[in-house]
């Protein structure tokens, strides 16, 4: 890759970059920049380690949906330009039938997800991004979540070599190509756990699993995202139980209900996070738990009345950290065990 004596951005010329204000400011501290890959290798260590969910959906937004036209609404002139390009093919290998089809699938996946479905267009026919639309629809949540951050890394990539090109030379840009950034998350529910759990909450990773690390909160902790208004679920009332049934564990589809026994309760902060639902002690008492969600009461026009997750903590168990995340879409949620 050809070299700069110093390459500097602006935060501006970042958020038509990603759409992530968040990014554009760490970027922009970083600038300037030596090279397109320094660029790069900057921008994929930000967007996949140091920006949260909530910066993921404002990128998101950011961008019209597939075979629309950007509006005012959609980010900046330069970063609708750019869309623009990008889904040049697709347009010119479009029919009216094409273009309706992806409307109708377009609407179908906003509603399921919450967000636009994103993909690299650029050199995709029409064809090709219907078809990978109907394929992802199928997801889970928290998996859709992370592929469509996968995409936006490669659209921000794209737009950086533009970027580089105008401050330098043409071949800068033509010379570029986006790497797989699969690396960046092996195991999805990883990354999406990165996410999810502030840095304060993550167990250091040199120690051993040998080691009992002294707790600093609670065993069992939980964090819900709204994905369908884009932000953390606040204000929603949370409830943790143990069972302490006659039987050693409840039954399906339903036990006695006087089986389960209140540990504590709570209600999702600002960011989406509940208080204590319990106390902080070294081993969690092995059992079966259950944590609910009065959804209902969230949001009274919504599928759920209420939402609740049962697992169970083994004795050999006893010393980790379990951390219940739950994301909320427009006719459903995910879950997940997180560490």
């Amino acid at each position: 890759m050809k070299s700069l004596a110093r390459w500097s951005v602006e935060e501006e010329e970042l958020v038509a970059c990603c759409g992530s204000t968040k990014f554009a400011k760490q970027m922009t501290a970083l600038s300037p920049f030596s090279h397109l890959n320094h660029a790069v290798e900057a921008a994929r260590d930000i967007w996949f380690n140091k920006i949260d969910v909530c910066g993921w959906l404002e990128a998101f937004s950011a961008h019209p949906q597939i075979g629309q036209s950007p509006s005012s609404s959609h980010g900046s002139e330069t970063s609708a330009q750019w869309s623009k390009g990008e889904q040049s093919t697709a347009m010119k290998s479009a029919t009216s039938t094409t273009l309706q089809e992806l409307a109708e699938w377009n609407a179908q996946y906003k509603l399921k997800f919450g967000f636009v479905f994103l993909i690299c267009a650029s050199g995709r026919s029409t064809a090709e991004i219907l078809a990978e639309l109907k394929r992802r629809y199928s997801n889970r949540p928290v998996v859709e979540l992370e592929i469509a951050a996968q995409e936006q890394m490669k659209i921000t990539e794209l737009r950086l070599a533009k970027l580089f090109s105008a401050k330098s030379s043409p071949a800068a840009a033509t010379e570029y190509e986006p790497a797989s950034v699969t690396a960046k998350a092996n195991d999805r529910l990883t990354m999406i756990n990165a996410h999810l759990i502030p840095a304060s909450e993550s167990e250091s990773s040199g120690e051993k699993k040998s080691q009992v690390p002294k707790r600093n909160r609670p065993p069992i902790t939980t964090h819900v995202l709204d994905m369908a208004r884009g932000g953390p679920g606040s204000g929603i009332d949370v409830q943790l139980d143990v069972w302490r049934g006659p039987e050693p564990r409840p039954s399906f589809p339903g036990s006695d209900p006087s089986g389960w026994t209140l540990v504590g309760s709570g209600k999702t902060d600002d960011d989406g996070r509940s208080n204590p639902l319990m106390n902080i002690v070294d081993a969690v008492s092995p059992g079966i738990y259950k944590i609910s969600f009065n959804t209902g009461k969230y949001n009274p026009s919504g599928f759920f009345p209420f939402v609740s997750i049962v697992f169970q903590i083994t004795e050999s168990q006893k010393f980790e950290h379990f951390h219940v995340p739950l994301l909320l879409a427009p006719f459903g949620f995910s879950t997940y065990r997180g560490s």
